[in-house]
């Protein structure tokens, strides 16, 4: 069962979010941030030790977003908390945006010059030599 986690103005954890945010928003489309929190692993006394998130819900069609543009590094273990989200909750519709997805999404809206401040931001430097 998961647990409401937000109410109120979003503080995105990173600017990507706030982007797909906007462009959510210049298309109409119903969103919430991280809105709900699922836990995916206790303890043998039965204490949530692990726990999941999906940074957005969209209810218009039953789906969350999860962006993993941030460090690469962290792929794996998002990989694998959302194989645990499935197995546990498979009723539950999570489509994981991988930073290729992203910078897609990116070009397509003519956002390089968000693009290359993300890149930046994750210490890949500015793209285009910007």
């Amino acid at each position: 069962m998961a647990a409401t986690l937000t109410t109120g103005a979003p503080r995105f954890a990173h600017q990507s979010e706030a982007e797909l945010a906007r462009i959510l928003d210049f298309y109409g489309v119903a969103w919430r941030y991280e809105p709900d929190l699922f836990p995916i692993s206790w303890n043998a006394d039965g204490v949530v030790v692990e726990s999941f998130a999906p940074d957005f819900y969209l209810p218009e069609i039953d789906i969350y977003l999860e962006l993993t543009t941030l460090k690469q590094t962290l792929v794996r273990k998002k990989n694998r908390k959302l194989r645990w989200l499935r197995q546990l909750y498979p009723e539950v519709r999570v489509k994981l945006f991988y930073a290729r997805d992203f910078r897609a999404l990116m070009v397509k809206y003519g956002r390089l010059d968000f693009l290359a401040d993300v890149a930046a931001m994750n210490g890949n430097g500015p793209l285009n030599g910007r």
